[in-house]
């Protein structure tokens, strides 16, 4: 008979699988139309009604002083997604006596009851998103603030596009509940940020907007001490994860595109088919898989019919992952949704990573002197983005 976590990670599994489905639909309607959609409820979230405001969701104890409910924990990963600039607080609470099984050290398996909320702002709190493990599976809710920031109601299921610009012309989206599926639910677990890796206490400095914890936050080392994390590995007590990377610049790279890609760009999800991994396994004691899956790999994307690799080493300009990466052309754009405005600022680290640490030739610089020089290669800056 199957243990409840071979049972539960199985069944994670075989949904991955299924989920391609919602995946590529979804894409399919964001490329084509350029919109975001509201999608139908999955299987896994039958009966479940998401409540009316967010104070119902047992954040805060005190919704007016915003005073965070006991058992309600900070985080910050410190590989950040990039959403057009936002400023980003998460939480997440686990039920009494509830605990993280990783015996997966790259799937962790979440005790049903469990909760996790997101916050975006631009300047005042815009939105925050909010999950919530039933019996049934994952369900997702996003909730709107008000303009004066006493409430924070939930969003239209279809969600509600150009809500705010997130700087002069760019305009920020507020997803429906189920545009969440297309990255929560394109690997084996739908957890985000929350990892591992992202929690390791050995934080990366170069890592691009991340933002130092917040006081009170949970990071590996206090769910290992608090009995919260268990059957993980036991050198994370003295060695916690990190990128193992030829550079500090290589690594900050790789755990970008961890941090930003791999919900969908892994080997155990969705989109295995298309043979691009950029996720960084623990479990696997191997090269990141950014180096095996897309350096010097043909793109099966193929703009105007031409074949392209995904990476050349040295070359940045032929690189279609750089190009991706600083488009928002509809059909171009990677992510392909969630953003309307390139990430300079990591866009110039990958150039660069390609331009220096893969071509063999110049030594990326050091550590401590990497933050002060400009890169070499800056992204072509659209008359929209000067004006930031």
């Amino acid at each position: 008979m199957r243990s409840a976590t071979e049972s539960k990670a199985t069944a994670g599994a075989d949904g991955a699988r299924r989920r391609g489905r919602w995946f590529a639909a979804i894409v399919a309607l964001l490329a084509g139309a350029g919109m975001w959609v509201g999608v139908a409820a999955a299987a896994g979230d039958a009966g479940w009604r998401a409540p009316a405001r967010l104070e119902q969701t047992g954040l805060y104890s005190d919704f007016a002083t915003r005073e965070l409910a006991s058992d309600v924990l900070p985080f910050t990963p410190q590989y950040p997604l990039w959403t057009d600039g936002a400023a980003k607080r998460r939480w997440i609470a686990l039920p009494p006596g509830g605990w993280i099984d990783a015996s997966d050290p790259d799937a962790w398996v979440f005790p049903v009851g469990t909760r996790i909320w997101k916050q975006f702002a631009f300047d005042r709190p815009v939105e925050t998103r909010y999950m919530e493990l039933t019996a049934a599976g994952w369900v997702f809710a996003t909730y709107r603030w008000s303009a004066d920031g006493g409430d924070a109601e939930l969003a239209p299921e279809r969600g509600l596009r150009a809500l705010l610009e997130s700087r002069p012309g760019v305009p920020y989206d507020l997803p429906g509940r189920y545009d969440c599926l297309a990255c929560h639910e394109s690997n084996v677990t739908p957890v985000l940020g929350f990892s591992a890796l992202q929690l390791s206490p050995d934080r990366d400095p170069l890592a691009p907007h991340a933002a130092p914890p917040e006081p009170g936050s949970i990071d590996l080392a206090l769910l290992i001490e608090r009995g919260l994390l268990r059957n993980h590995p036991a050198s994370w007590r003295t060695a916690p994860p990190r990128i193992e990377a030829a550079s500090p610049r290589a690594r900050a790279a790789l755990g970008y595109l961890h941090g930003n890609c791999s919900s969908c760009h892994n080997d155990r999800g969705a989109l295995t088919s298309v043979g691009l991994s950029l996720e960084v396994r623990l479990a696997t004691g191997h090269a990141p898989s950014a180096l095996t899956t897309a350096v010097g790999r043909t793109a099966a994307l193929r703009p105007g019919g031409a074949i392209r690799e995904r990476i050349v080493p040295g070359d940045p300009d032929a690189s279609l992952l750089a190009e991706r990466l600083g488009s928002r052309s509809a059909l171009l754009q990677m992510p392909p949704l969630g953003t309307h405005a390139v990430d300079s600022e990591a866009h110039a680290l990958i150039r660069d990573w390609i331009a220096h640490d893969l071509s063999g030739g110049a030594p990326a610089p050091r550590a401590e002197a990497l933050a002060g020089i400009p890169p070499t290669h800056q992204p072509r800056t659209s008359e929209k983005e000067k004006t930031r």
